[in-house]
């Protein structure tokens, strides 16, 4: 039933190839394609279905997904703590402050950091973890402006947030579909209100936790406690 999950990633690479982007955005880094075998692995591995709880995040980090293709992929925490790997490409017009080296790369993003680091240390094992759990991303597109600066999907143009969200929304629609989970937490607001609205007519629960983003105070001020007590209030499993 994994395969679901590749056949539903490759339609939405699909969905999203003619998109024309415009506005702010510079550069389009689109990891589904350029690290496929990295993302799909994961997929195949960790997504069997029945889970718990999905997690939803935003869209790549340039050091996390943009580099491995699998959602807040912090380097250490895919190659190490998952034991995944395989060939990453480059994307097509890649800024220069921000390359993409894949596995090799030395930069951690601290928000995969903090969500892989919290897994790791309440479950142990990756199995445990993903027993229960999976993790996903709404949005497989990271956008950066001509300064390289990262521009979040909010703040793309009506029409162009329009296109992306429909596309999205069926993305999400159907993993959680597939895996068939009692809950769904956005990580951060934004992730919250799109699940909301993708999943309005779905029997499953919704929820949010904090973002662990170091440009949140609050995250900044113990994250994984943070989170883990959003988790246990919304009913989520916080102990392997």
């Amino acid at each position: 039933m994994s395969d679901s999950l590749v056949a539903i990633a490759r339609r939405l690479t699909e969905d999203l190839r003619d998109l024309e982007i415009h506005g702010p955005v510079a550069h389009v880094y689109r990891p589904l394609e350029y690290a496929a075998a990295t993302h799909e692995a994961y997929l195949r591995r960790f997504g069997t279905p029945p889970k718990e709880v999905v997690l939803v995040g935003m869209n790549p980090g340039p050091w996390g997904m943009a580099q491995t293709g699998v959602p807040f992929g912090e380097i250490s925490a895919v190659r190490e703590w998952m034991g995944l790997d395989g060939p990453i490409g480059r994307p097509r017009h890649p800024h220069p402050r921000k390359p993409v080296t894949g596995l090799a790369c030395p930069r951690s993003e601290v928000s995969g950091a903090r969500l892989w680091g919290w897994a790791r240390d309440t479950f142990g094992c990756p199995e445990a973890f993903f027993r229960r759990y999976f993790v996903a991303n709404y949005c497989p597109l990271l956008f950066l402006d001509e300064g390289g600066r990262n521009l979040t999907p909010d703040r793309l143009p009506a029409q162009v947030r329009t296109e992306l969200e429909s596309a999205c929304d069926r993305a999400l629609r159907a993993t959680v579909e597939t895996l068939a989970p009692r809950l769904v937490v956005g990580v951060g607001a934004w992730a919250e209100t799109r699940a909301r609205h993708a999943l309005r007519d779905l029997d499953v629960q919704i929820g949010r936790i904090l973002h662990p983003s170091p440009a949140s105070p609050a995250a900044n001020r113990g994250w994984a406690d943070a989170a883990a007590a959003e988790l246990a209030r919304l009913g989520a499993p916080t102990s392997a």
